[in-house]
């Protein structure tokens, strides 16, 4: 878990403590992308002394530091960084612009343009034969790193850097606290030792029980065993609690040792599950696994999604409005690669960050949806908030804009707003291929460039049949009503390389690379 360096942060990390989480990041706000505002990484958070200071002091005095290992990153730099960060209470920490910069990051803080000039973040093959970086200079610039945090736990006389962590009574802070400018400013809560005993501990000390053996992922393994041994279909009707977290990873980690990535056929495993679900639900879920939810996701539903089937949608009982109602969390699909989701409602913050390949309909979005995106596509039933499409190289969004303020919305650095035109070609033979769900309702991804509307409603249509969506209903039955209302999210650079392999593809087809070869330039 990573958290903010900010006032009330050991609060929140005593609670994730509690939760049995294994690990938290205390982030300071030195630290942060070179795609992240200049605003942001200038005026967000605090000092990550100050944050890791109140971490630890909060943990150890709530008996609950020995169970949880804790980091601190945020513009980390020399060995002094390491000590100091261990004697207020780090077990670990956390680098990533020092090490750039030692590969030759200059900080021009254009990383999510594309035209990073010495060719580390680009995908530009021009701009990456720039890249001048080697491993070697990482593995020195830690070595020199260790050597310094060595010379310092010798001068203190420590052989080992267990020993120091939490021992904030060793800093030697009195010519800082005396210093003329620090007049007036009372430091003593940074500095604050806990008092306690012997037997609380300052560090990481011991393994925690997760009872991974009472995990629902169990059950489903169990009642699967038929379709993971023989290729059987299988159907599941089972209750889901909050604390069911991951449900299906387990599972999928079963199918992909057995068959590989290509898992099992259409299907095999549907599992309806009732109720609230944990975070993560349907992480890195296996081609061949559906999971119908009827009930609503927590954070991070689809988390690595990899050829599975996602369907979250309210019980019918429910009084709500599905298309005004939150239905999943925040971060749904991140790092998704394949595979398709179905959410009958709206869909929290950063709805298909760094999606890389998966199909997805939902019927709202919060801010910064589409984030990162590298492939795959989403379609957007309804508003979004804003910031959409921030840093998406990839992959095509729909998004149906029935209030005409999405392009205020959207984050046009790197992509393009286009609408979708009725084709003439979409003619009654594929309309009967999209009512036809025994056809599984394949989507054409072989071209983004075109067949958007086969492809958008085909997507909506699949939408109805897996959640029964009104909205969905609504939009097919008054289709040339709300057509012109969609806009298509095309980022630019992704659109120029279609095209260029369209064109090589067309060349090698018709045999007009190999006449090209030899022919003078045209003057």
């Amino acid at each position: 878990m990573k958290l903010v360096s900010e006032i009330g942060v050991g609060t929140v990390a005593a609670g994730v403590a509690k939760a049995k989480a294994d690990h938290v990041t205390i982030a300071g706000f030195e630290g942060g992308t070179g795609a992240s505002p200049l605003t942001s990484i200038k005026h967000a958070g605090s000092p990550w002394e100050i944050g890791l200071a109140e971490t630890q002091q909060t943990l150890v005095l709530n008996g609950l530091r020995s169970r949880i290992a804790v980091q601190v990153d945020g513009g980390l730099r020399t060995g002094r960084d390491v000590l100091v960060g261990a004697l207020l209470g780090a077990d670990e920490f956390g680098f990533a612009t020092a090490p750039l910069i030692a590969v030759g990051c200059i900080m021009m803080r254009k990383c999510h343009l594309n035209t990073c000039p010495v060719g580390i973040a680009t995908q530009d093959p021009v701009l990456r034969k720039l890249f001048s970086g080697a491993p070697e200079h990482v593995i020195n610039y830690f070595f020199f790193m260790a050597e310094e945090v060595r010379e310092y736990m010798a001068a203190l006389g420590f052989t080992k850097l267990e020993e120091l962590i939490g021992r904030s009574e060793i800093l030697d802070k009195s010519e800082a606290i005396d210093h003329w400018k620090a007049r007036g400013l009372d430091f003593s809560r940074i500095f604050h030792k806990p008092q306690v005993g012997p037997e609380v501990s300052l560090s990481n000390t011991e393994r925690q029980d997760h009872e991974l053996e009472e995990v629902l992922d169990r059950k489903f393994i169990e009642l699967s065993k038929d379709a993971l041994e023989n290729r059987k279909p299988v159907k599941l009707d089972l209750p889901i609690k909050n604390i069911d977290r991951t449900a299906g990873a387990m599972l999928s980690g079963e199918v992909a040792t057995r068959y590989g990535h290509k898992g099992l056929s259409e299907d095999t495993i549907w599992i309806t599950l009732r109720g609230s679900a944990g975070q993560s639900f349907g992480a890195w879920l296996a081609h061949g696994v559906t999971l119908d939810l009827i009930g609503e996701g927590n954070d991070y539903v689809g988390k690595g999604l990899s050829g599975g089937r996602i369907i979250v949608r309210p019980p019918e009982e429910a009084k709500i409005v599905p298309e005004e109602s939150i239905i999943v969390g925040n971060t749904v699909l991140y790092g998704a690669i394949t595979g398709e989701c179905y959410f009958h409602g709206v869909a929290g913050e950063r709805f298909g960050v760094r999606n890389s390949g998966a199909l997805a309909v939902v019927e709202g979005t919060g801010d910064h949806g589409c984030e990162y995106m590298t492939g795959g596509v989403v379609v957007v039933l309804g508003g979004t908030g804003r910031n959409f499409a921030a840093g998406m190289s990839g992959g095509v969004a729909y998004v149906l804009d029935e209030a005409g303020d999405f392009e205020q919305r959207c984050n046009m650095a790197m992509v393009d707003l286009e609408p979708i035109p009725a084709e003439e070609q979409f003619n009654a033979q594929d309309q009967h291929q999209i009512n036809d769900m025994e056809s599984h309702g394949l989507v054409d991804l072989t071209d983004m460039t075109k067949d958007d509307e086969k492809r958008l409603r085909q997507l909506i249509q699949n939408h109805l049949h897996y959640t029964g969506s009104k909205r969905a209903r609504q939009i097919l039955e008054n289709w040339g009503e709300y057509l012109p209302k969609f806009i298509k999210v095309m980022p630019v650079e992704y659109r120029r390389a279609l095209e260029e392999m369209a064109e090589a593809q067309a060349a090698e087809d018709t045999g007009l690379a190999e006449l090209e070869v030899g022919m003078p330039d045209a003057k």
